[in-house]
């Protein structure tokens, strides 16, 4: 096969050579920093006392921590300590995050169902929470998007109504990786007087982010997005936007989230996107290559492969791509044998045998949906993994039937 310039063609592995993983499913979860284990140990060994206690022990984990909560809304680009200052509520995920504000925002305008809008690209965790509106009387209104899967701007005004409550666009796309112009949908909502929440947890830590910048009234985040740890999220809600609490037990971060918080998470956070922040324009460069890289070779094998989104702005570590011929399912489970780790989509909702919402939602056909896998890069990504990635997969591929254009099937 040919291939781009300063791509190499490498041979076949010997039958007995060790087939090393690759890793290619970044944005399910990202493996932790070292330097966060380093500051999470640090906090465990100091054995800090609960930040809810009044005693000086207490009190001096209570300054950790809201030192820490300071710093990470600032780094988000919010206010946090202003005339007007912004909140961060951690959470145990962004999950819970993106719960909180569905549920939380629309339920603080009042004991009546209202309406909630949201994209029809949305993570999981945005689409239950807004059937579960629905299933008790809400009105539930979806954005649709373009074939690029683009939210369709102009649609917003004649969906708001009287009864609109909260709408809810991802910032940058889970499974194609596709940004979203959350600043313009932002400022329609606002003119209307609609909180517009934003999920996040794609792009922190792959791109920079300004909570202030966007107008948004909400901002959910997941740390082991971007090298964090497992078990924290964190939702950034502006000083004018009411939220009802989900969950009750006491009066821990403003009343919106009761439970005691973890330190050692927190900073654990705080120190990834701290990390983060000092390199990242390099580490976007870098993943942008990368991400060229991979879907250059695989055009270069084989021409008639799909990079879904390719047309319109997108993370830099995330590539969607349709392979005519083997069903998806089949080519991720071969994939996975020969070590190279991928996925059908979200993690959340990888477990399921429905056709991928996001690519359906973009116009594409059954045929094209169904044989797509989603591979996302990190920073521990390196080239000769994207080398190795592509001579594998173009080998699986081939082994499994494909090489016909989508149509001659």
């Amino acid at each position: 096969m040919s291939l781009e310039p300063g791509l190499v063609k490498r041979s076949p592995p010997a039958k007995n050579a060790v087939m090393q993983p690759i890793y290619l499913d970044h944005n399910a979860t990202t493996p932790i920093h070292p330097e966060v284990v380093r500051a999470m140990d640090h906090c465990y060994a100091a054995g800090h006392a609960n930040p809810a206690s009044q005693h000086r022990p207490g009190q001096r984990t209570r300054k950790v921590l809201e030192d820490a909560r300071e710093r990470l809304a600032e780094l988000l680009g919010a206010d946090p300590t202003g005339a007007q200052p912004d909140r961060l509520i951690f959470t145990s995920s962004a999950t819970e995050a993106n719960n909180l504000a569905l549920l939380g925002i629309a339920r603080a305008g009042g004991p009546e169902p209202g309406q909630v809008i949201i994209s029809a690209i949305e993570h999981q965790s945005v689409i239950e929470p807004a059937e579960h509106l629905m299933e008790q009387g809400w009105d539930y209104d979806g954005l649709a998007v373009t074939s690029d899967g683009v939210v369709r701007t102009e649609l917003l005004p004649g969906l708001l109504t009287e009864k609109a409550r909260v709408v809810s666009v991802t910032l940058g796309n889970h499974d194609t990786g596709v940004l979203q112009p959350v600043g313009r949908l932002a400022a329609i909502c606002n003119r209307a007087g609609v909180p517009l929440h934003t999920d996040a947890a794609q792009v922190v830590g792959k791109l920079p982010v300004s909570f202030r910048q966007l107008g948004v009234a909400a901002m959910s985040i997941g740390a082991h997005k971007f090298r964090g740890p497992l078990g924290i999220g964190a939702l950034l809600v502006r000083h004018d936007v009411a939220l009802k609490p989900l969950m009750f037990g006491g009066p821990h971060q403003w009343g919106r989230r009761p439970g005691t918080e973890s330190l050692a998470l927190a900073v654990g956070m705080l120190t990834a996107l701290e990390i983060w922040q000092k390199d990242h324009e390099a580490q976007i460069r870098h993943l942008t290559a990368l991400r060229d890289r991979f879907e250059q070779g695989l055009k270069a094998g084989a021409p008639e492969v799909i990079v879904h989104g390719a047309g319109a702005p997108r993370l830099p570590n995330t590539s969607n791509v349709a392979f005519p011929g083997p069903d998806g399912q089949v080519l991720l489970m071969a994939l996975d044998l020969s070590g190279v780790a991928c996925s059908v989509g979200s993690a959340c909702s990888s477990g399921s045998m429905e056709l991928s919402p996001v690519l359906r939602a973009m116009g594409l056909p059954n045929e094209i949906v169904a044989r797509s896998l989603r591979f996302s890069l990190g920073t521990t990504t390196t080239e000769a993994e994207i080398d190795e990635a592509v001579r594998r997969i173009l080998h699986v591929y081939r082994e499994l039937g494909g090489g016909q254009p989508f149509g001659v099937l």
